[in-house]
C-alpha cells in the first residue's frame, strides 16, 4: 500500500499542471476563508471618501469602503455557492449519464435526446430568466440554477464514459452473479471513472465561478449590501478610470482562481491519460 501511494504522489508531482494548478485553487481558498479574520476594516466601514486612495493600499470603493477589506470579505459566499453548484451538478449529470448508458436502448435515447434540447439554453439566460422573476435571490436558489444548468453536460460526458465500461467483463460478471443494477454501478461502474469526472469537476468549478460572479455582476447578489467579489466590479465600474482596484483586483482574483481550477483539470486528465 506505501508503494503504491508513493508511486501516486509521484505520479502527482510529475504533474506540473496540477501541481500548479491545486497551489493557485488552495491559496485563493484560503484568501476566502481566512479573508474576513485578516481585513484591517469592516466589509461596510467607511473608511474615506468615495474613488481615493485612502484606508488602505487598494484604495476605498463607491462609498468610502476600504476595498482591500472588502476583497478578503467577499469571496468566501462565491466559493461556497461555487463548490455546491458543481457538486449538484455533478451529482445529477453523473446519476443521468450512467444510468443512460447502463440501462440503455430506448430509455438511453429518450433521456440523451432530452438533454440535447436542455444543452441548447445558455446556462447564464436560463438563470437570469429565474431571477427576475424574484424580488431577492437567496443562496440555494442560485446553488440550484447554476447546479441543475451544469448536469445535461456532466450527464453528456459521463454517458460517454460510462459506455465504455459497462460492457467489461467485470460488469458482466458481477450481473451474472446476480447484483443488482444499483450495486453494479456503485461498486463496479463508478469507481473507474473517477479520474475523468474529477477532471470534468474542475472544469464545472471554473464554469461554476464565473457564472456566479457574473450573476452578481447583473444585480442578483444574495445579500445587496455584503461584500461580493461579482458585485464589486459592477459597484465600482463607474469609476474604472479614476479608482481601477475597486474592479480589478476582484476580476484579476476571479481569473487567477479560474487559471487554477483550469489547470487542475487539465492536470488530471493528463494524470488518467498517463494511467491508461
Amino acid at each position: 500500500m506505501s508503494m503504491l501511494t508513493t508511486a501516486n504522489l509521484r505520479r502527482i508531482g510529475s504533474q506540473r499542471r496540477l501541481v500548479t494548478g491545486l497551489v493557485i485553487t488552495v491559496v485563493i481558498a484560503l484568501m476566502a476563508i481566512v479573508g474576513p479574520w485578516l481585513a484591517p476594516h469592516g466589509e461596510n466601514d467607511i473608511v474615506g471618501k468615495p474613488f481615493t486612495h485612502e484606508g488602505s493600499w487598494l484604495g476605498t470603493d463607491y462609498l468610502g469602503q476600504d476595498v482591500w477589506s472588502r476583497l478578503l470579505d467577499g469571496g468566501g459566499s462565491i466559493l461556497l455557492i461555487s463548490v455546491l453548484a458543481t457538486l449538484l451538478g455533478m451529482v445529477v449529470g453523473i446519476m443521468i449519464g450512467v444510468v443512460a448508458a447502463y440501462i440503455g436502448g430506448w430509455l438511453d435515447e429518450t433521456i440523451m435526446r432530452l438533454n440535447d434540447v436542455a444543452l441548447a439554453f445558455p446556462q447564464i439566460l436560463l438563470a437570469l430568466l429565474v431571477l427576475t422573476a424574484v424580488d431577492q435571490p437567496s443562496w440555494w436558489m442560485i446553488v440550484l440554477l447554476v447546479g441543475i444548468s451544469h448536469a445535461p453536460r456532466v450527464a453528456r460526458v459521463s454517458r460517454g464514459v460510462a459506455l465504455g465500461i459497462v460492457s467489461r467483463d467485470y460488469v458482466t460478471s458481477a450481473e451474472a452473479l446476480g447484483e443488482s443494477r444499483l450495486r453494479v454501478i456503485l461498486a463496479e461502474v463508478l469507481p473507474n471513472m473517477n479520474a475523468p469526472l474529477l477532471a470534468e469537476a474542475g472544469l464545472r468549478l471554473t464554469y461554476s465561478i464565473g457564472m456566479v460572479a457574473g450573476i452578481g455582476f447583473l444585480g442578483f447578489a444574495t445579500n445587496p449590501g455584503a461584500a461580493d467579489w461579482g458585485q464589486m466590479i459592477n459597484e465600482n465600474r463607474l469609476a474604472l478610470l479614476v479608482q481601477p482596484w475597486g474592479v480589478l483586483a476582484p476580476v484579476i482574483v476571479i481569473g487567477i482562481f479560474t487559471v487554477g481550477t483550469n489547470l487542475m483539470a487539465d492536470g488530471i486528465a493528463q494524470l488518467a491519460g498517463r494511467g491508461d
